[in-house]
């Protein structure tokens, strides 16, 4: 017998058919087959991109396998000047022999072969373990705290993140980290990641927020790398702006233009953008321009004058009714060893310093050095500006030891043309 719906039944039938479509809508929009890019993992090998050669020989293999070699002749060179911080004509030279032992592959960027000539943009891979003995850093290069990476990237005037698989994030993807002097944190793009990292959270000025995230990610601060594409019509010339952010307030680091040809291109232009900006990111490190904001780091704990004393031969209890002791973290630039060194034996001989360890190392970077000082933050800067020392107070029982004035980054330089595949590098 057929049952008359009442007016209530058609509501409650309407009700849940909509809570079935919004329940298939809700799925949809968390479907993660068209999000998400996982980075290639750089950590067991250094890479340097980007080695032009042009190579002759007496026929085609010859000229590649010349090619190649002196690829790894000058990749080496690259690598050491980046990781020591020198000039390339510094750096020294290593018979083929041991570099054939400490490469790891060739990265064909772009080639061009002839019968007697080899004409190639390579990338170099070293093998970590290896190399690291060579370089003088035990396999590993001291780097940058935790970066939380967010690329934007502007198309057709709208701003996108990991709300969608973009070009840009593939590019970042792409990029070999193991030799940057950024520890870059890179999400993949999936589950939260679209809800919590996107343009609106790449502006928010909010600390509270920031650290949170920060915290969830493993990360100490954030960088926001954008891009800016502009198309002249389909398929034609593309002109991108590129800018380097730091940090909550969206700091410039530098701003630069590269230019394509053809929307073909468009691969090979991002990831020189993304070079260019991890090299700016890099030289801003080295000039103490990366210094995380106060307020996404929390206070320090403060340190048991016992527990520094069982962990530093050096050490002294406070006895009773001598002045209180008090721990302090500086901040100090340290572009080699030697420079550590230098500033940790300039702080120790420091009257009034009880112990000494440095729990934050970063070479090329800024290194964090705690102390236990037997006095106030007042009377530890009266004792550093004594040794000639220049400290700033950032915070609570919290010091920057500054480094000479440093020069303002460059200005954005004309756009530059990135040449097409299959031409000349």
């Amino acid at each position: 017998m057929a049952r008359l719906l009442t007016p209530s039944r058609i509501l409650i039938a309407l009700s849940g058919a909509a809570a079935l479509v919004a329940g298939g809508m809700a799925v949809s929009q968390i479907e993660p087959g068209d999000r998400g890019v996982a980075p290639i993992d750089s950590t067991s090998s250094y890479e340097i991109g980007g080695v032009t050669v042009d190579v002759s020989g007496k026929d085609a293999d010859a000229a590649r396998t010349g090619g190649w070699r002196e690829a790894q002749r000058k990749g080496w060179r690259m690598l050491y000047a980046r990781v020591h911080n020198v000039p390339f004509a510094a750096a020294p030279r290593l018979p083929d022999s041991t570099l054939d032992s400490i490469v790891a592959g060739i990265v064909v960027e772009d080639e061009q072969i002839s019968a007697r000539r080899y004409i190639g943009r390579l990338g170099v891979l070293f093998d970590r373990g290896r190399a690291g003995a060579l370089l003088g850093v035990g396999g590993q290069v001291r780097r940058s705290a935790p970066m939380l990476t967010i690329p934007v990237m502007w198309s057709g005037g709208a701003a996108q993140s990991f709300e969608l698989r973009t070009q840009w994030q593939q590019a970042w993807a792409r990029f070999r980290t193991g030799g940057s002097l950024i520890d870059y944190v890179r999400p993949v793009g999936t589950g939260a990641d679209p809800l919590l990292m996107n343009m609106a959270q790449a502006r928010r000025p909010g600390r509270a927020w920031w650290r949170m995230l920060l915290d969830q990610y493993g990360a100490s601060d954030v960088l926001v790398p954008e891009v800016s594409i502009k198309r002249s019509y389909p398929g034609g010339p593309v002109l991108a702006t590129f800018t380097a952010r730091h940090g909550p307030d969206g700091t410039v680091i530098e701003r630069f233009v590269l230019r394509a040809e053809t929307s073909a291109a468009i691969p090979r232009l991002l990831d020189e953008g993304v070079r260019r900006i991890d090299m700016a990111y890099a030289d801003a490190l080295r000039s103490g321009g990366l210094y995380p904001d106060a307020m996404l780091v929390e206070d320090p704990v403060p340190i048991d004058p016992l527990d520094l004393a069982g962990a530093d031969p050096d050490a002294a209890v406070v006895a009773p009714g001598d002045v209180a002791s008090s721990s302090f973290s500086l901040d100090v630039d340290t572009p080699d060893a030697a420079a550590l060194a230098r500033a940790e034996q300039a702080i120790r001989a420091i009257p009034g310093v009880r112990s000494l360890s440095t729990p934050s190392l970063a070479l090329g970077g800024v290194s964090v050095i705690r102390v236990l000082f037997q006095g106030d933050a007042a009377a530890l800067s009266i004792a550093l500006r004594a040794r000639g020392i220049r400290a700033e107070e950032t915070g609570d029982n919290r010091f920057r030891l500054r480094p000479p004035a440093a020069t303002a980054p460059p200005a954005a330089a004309p756009a530059e043309t990135v040449p097409e595949p299959g031409t000349p590098a």
